[in-house]
């Protein structure tokens, strides 16, 4: 927005030089020692957080032994193969029951799974969690799941490693930005050590928890993820966590079945996210405390568990079943409603426990029952169950929680299937539209929009990092500009540095000096900066036909009858 008609340029004092105003001082250099400083501090973090989340996972194996098997043992287990009968019901109550009670005597921010308080932290917060949440998150988390809770490990261990992240930059002396930075790379750090799917985990964070893209934000959160993948491989060893038979590459038939596929499933995304704040809203109208009602919805987890045993727990082997495309209509069917219903209405109730994993859970089997229809009503359909179930759950996570790249790349991690990587593509693309049309929020932001804290839907580059003073400055009206030029900028500063020294000396005015003569140039104020944004937007909003249509057709029969007179 440069301004033509300029006065005539005002002299003042000739001693001034760009002394005065220094770039590298009132700029944030992104790369500098600071960033170093957290950068080591977040690779110490992942590695204690990775051992966090190893001892997580034993401790769900210990409590599901002592709950379903009588038995004290570290080792993997799971409730699917319990012999209680109907004592199976009573079980994840008492759970649920402990949980309401560490909730109300410890702190109420462990209920919930994990990803939205940690994102509220953020952005409203300082990114400051209380230290206690380090400890009772996992501890909650691991009752919930190991006396039968559907749930996955991976919310909490992501809330907990936000914790300590966090807890960390409360006690060194850093900026609320950095202390952003160590809770992000903490919780995906945290993801990284359970999956060990180190791209993945940087892409949650920037969709999901950064809401920025910069050196200063990405490298530590970079590094972390890649230690608590290290951590991974060092806990549970290198291959795929859902190991599946080998795709081949999807020919164009199956590619669009696949594609129609992740919409129907963008759909139910939509529904399911939907549908567990509308049990939360039936829990609000319950006239009892809220730390009774986790034991509520413990009893939906009993009752199914008692019919379906093998929707108890975190059910990570459910979804290499699944992936592997040899499980009975049955189980798929209850893998795809039983599962919700039990999750749903004890996530709704506020216990603890993790959404990832049963939303890979539900996606994959509703992935493998619409996989199975196509294949039945449209044998030439090219497609297979391995892919519909892989899709399917990629899909079903970037429709819920509005995370496109992240599922798509997860999906790729967990399985290692460079084949599937086309067909995620266009699932999880043909999802995340859908969804995005059919509800405002998402599984992750709908609690916290409830509270009243916005969240970012989309990430730009910042306006004023892109113009310059030049860009911005109005012509300087009479000699009374040149009265204040201690504080000034030339042509070429960027208007964020501008914006930086107004805020900072609380000037009203700002003069930009010609960089040959030290002239007065011309003068920047709020109202200029505020134009300079709106109508920046306004361009990039506006819609322009670049090429006509009909002028680029007429030139064409022009030279067509140029050629034909010849």
């Amino acid at each position: 927005m440069s301004h033509k008609n300029r006065k005539p340029a005002v002299f003042i004092a000739p001693s001034l030089d760009k002394s005065a105003y220094d770039l590298k001082k009132t700029s944030e250099n992104a790369v500098s020692g600071r960033l170093f400083y957290v950068c080591v501090q977040v690779v110490i973090n992942a590695i204690i957080i990775g051992f966090i989340a190893k001892g997580l996972v034993a401790l769900i194996s210990l409590i599901t032994n002592l709950s379903f098997y009588g038995k004290f043992s570290f080792e993997e287990a799971s409730p699917a193969h319990n012999q209680l009968g109907l004592w199976v019901i009573i079980i994840p109550i008492i759970g649920a029951v402990i949980i309401g009670i560490m909730a109300r005597l410890g702190s109420s921010a462990i209920r919930g799974h994990g990803i939205p308080e940690a994102m509220e932290q953020v952005l409203t917060n300082e990114s400051k969690i209380k230290p206690v949440i380090t400890i009772l998150k996992p501890l909650s988390a691991a009752i919930s799941i190991g006396t039968g809770g559907p749930f996955g490990a991976e919310g909490p261990i992501i809330s907990t490693g936000g914790a300590f992240g966090s807890f960390a930059g409360q006690i060194m002396r850093i900026s609320p930005n950095e202390r952003k930075i160590m809770l992000t790379a903490g919780a995906t750090s945290g993801m990284a050590a359970i999956f060990g799917t180190p791209v993945a985990a940087v892409l949650l964070a920037i969709e999901l928890l950064l809401f920025e893209f910069s050196p200063k934000t990405i490298i530590p959160v970079a590094l972390a993820c890649a230690t608590g993948t290290a951590m991974h491989i060092l806990m549970f060893g290198s291959g795929p966590v859902f190991p599946m038979p080998e795709l081949a590459a999807p020919t164009a038939a199956a590619l669009a079945w696949y594609v129609g596929i992740g919409a129907i499933i963008g759909v139910l995304a939509a529904l399911v996210s939907k549908s567990i704040y509308v049990i939360e809203d039936l829990f609000e109208k319950i006239p009892i405390h809220w730390m009774w009602w986790p034991a509520i919805g413990a009893v939906a987890i009993g009752v199914v568990g008692y019919f379906a045993p093998y929707t108890l727990g975190v059910g990570y082997n459910n979804i290499t079943e699944l992936l592997s495309g040899n499980l009975p209509l049955q189980m798929v069917l209850g893998l795809c409603i039983l599962k919700f219903i039990s999750w749903s209405i004890s996530l709704g109730s506020g216990t603890s426990g993790g959404t990832l994993a049963p939303l890979l859970t539900i996606g994959g089997a509703t992935g493998v029952l619409i996989g199975m229809m196509v294949m039945h009503f449209v044998p030439n359909s090219e497609i297979n169950l391995p892919t519909c179930a892989l899709i399917g759950m990629a899909a079903m996570f970037a429709g819920a929680a509005r995370a496109l790249l992240t599922a798509v790349i997860f999906a790729f991690e967990v399985t290692m299937q460079p084949h599937g990587l086309l067909p995620l593509l266009g699932a999880c693309t043909a999802s995340y539209f859908v969804s995005f049309f059919l509800m405002k929020g998402t599984i992750m932001t709908e609690k916290i929009q409830r509270r009243g804290v916005a969240t970012p839907d989309a990430y730009e580059p910042d306006i004023l990092q892109r113009l310059k003073a030049g860009d911005v400055m109005a012509a300087a009206r009479q000699e009374e500009d040149a009265k204040d030029t201690e504080i000034y900028v030339y042509p070429d500063t960027p208007l964020h540095v501008a914006v930086a020294l107004m805020s900072e000396y609380k000037l009203n005015s700002l003069p930009v000096l010609n960089t040959a003569d030290n002239t007065l140039n011309g003068i920047i104020t709020p109202a200029l900066v505020f134009d300079a944004y709106t109508n920046f937007r306004q361009t990039g909003d506006q819609h322009q036909q670049v090429i006509s249509v009909k002028r680029r057709r007429n030139k064409l029969l022009v030279r067509g009858r140029h050629l034909f007179n010849r």
